[in-house]
């Protein structure tokens, strides 16, 4: 049994790492979060410690790591606020924990170097929560890719991804391109990850929107041609969606033919767990392409509407 730290527990992804850390038979020893909102600890593990405060958090877990009676953290799973990955990963590894960090790792490629040189000095591992490259449907995808010797010309795909988001969302952290990176950084960078796990290296970025709410490019990877849109506008979801009552619209299309992935997401934090603790993680490297092409994004001067953009923008 491995004994998990966490930092970020009020945050809305945290119970995904309960649910994981439980499911693979461990135990969640101590959390920490500023806001005090944190009552789902009670469904997964009532007997851990927690913290408001960092300072005594970091003294807790300077304790566990001193007792020499095998109470120092295995992991610590980090899913606060975008911007402070990078600083928290620098403290598990410090601890002598393994890190497992939310998406996005860090905002910028550069913070990718210095993690490398603390795993360097300290001997431990950042791992990270990619989970689009375990779902089933997006194996099969890469394989089928991967496999099909024969075509001559690059697939085609339209990613489209809209979850509305009230007013909240630009009063908080995650509205604040100093601290989540933006549209793109904060609900794209898995997608852009996924992309760059089927298709191969990326050649070609062009952004053609970017705003507080939405963002929109072209990019050109070794065997895709992508056009993507990215939205938290719920007027963005199309009509017939609406009248459903549907505030969340996701849509990837190779060649013209629908990629089906809505199911299967509510494990995939368990499946990545169990692929971590066998040795089988995601590492900082492996990040690097997802982060740079958002990290352009973010900077990139906007491009006029020609050659390949995506259809959303017509409207």
């Amino acid at each position: 049994m491995k004994k998990f730290a966490l930092i970020g527990a009020s945050g809305y992804i945290a119970p995904r790492h309960m649910q994981a850390i439980k499911a693979t038979g461990n135990v969640l020893v101590a959390a920490m979060d500023p806001n005090d909102s944190v009552g789902i600890i009670d469904s997964h593990f009532p007997d851990a410690h927690f913290f408001t405060e960092f300072e005594r958090f970091d003294r807790h877990i300077d304790k566990l790591s001193r007792a020499q009676t095998g109470e120092a953290v295995d992991y610590m799973s980090i899913c606060s606020p975008n911007y402070l990955h990078d600083s928290h990963m620098r403290f598990a590894l410090r601890s002598g924990a393994d890190a497992i960090c939310e998406k996005p790792l860090v905002l910028n490629s550069w913070n990718i170097d210095g993690l490398l040189d603390i795993e360097r000095d300290t001997g431990r591992k950042v791992n990270t929560i990619l989970q689009l490259r375990v779902h089933p449907a997006i194996i099969e995808l890469r394989e089928k890719v991967l496999n099909n010797k024969n075509k001559k010309d690059k697939y085609d795909v339209d990613l489209t991804y809209i979850t509305s988001r009230g007013n909240w969302y630009h009063q908080s952290w995650k509205g604040d391109v100093k601290k989540s990176g933006g549209i793109a950084t904060n609900i794209g960078v898995h997608f852009f990850d996924m992309l760059h796990f089927i298709f191969g290296d990326l050649q070609r970025n062009v952004v053609h929107t970017r705003t507080d709410s939405k963002a929109a490019g072209f990019l050109e990877y070794e065997n895709a041609r992508v056009r993507w849109f990215l939205s938290i506008d719920v007027e963005d979801v199309p009509q017939s969606a609406q009248e459903k009552g549907m505030r969340t619209f996701r849509s990837i299309t190779v060649d013209g033919e629908e990629i089906e992935f809505s199911g299967g997401f509510t494990d995939l934090h368990t499946r990545s767990y169990e692929e971590i603790l066998a040795g089988r993680g995601f590492g900082l490297e492996e990040n690097r392409t997802a982060i740079s092409t958002v990290q352009f994004i973010r900077t990139a001067d906007i491009m006029p509407l020609q050659g390949d953009y995506h259809p959303f923008l017509k409207k």
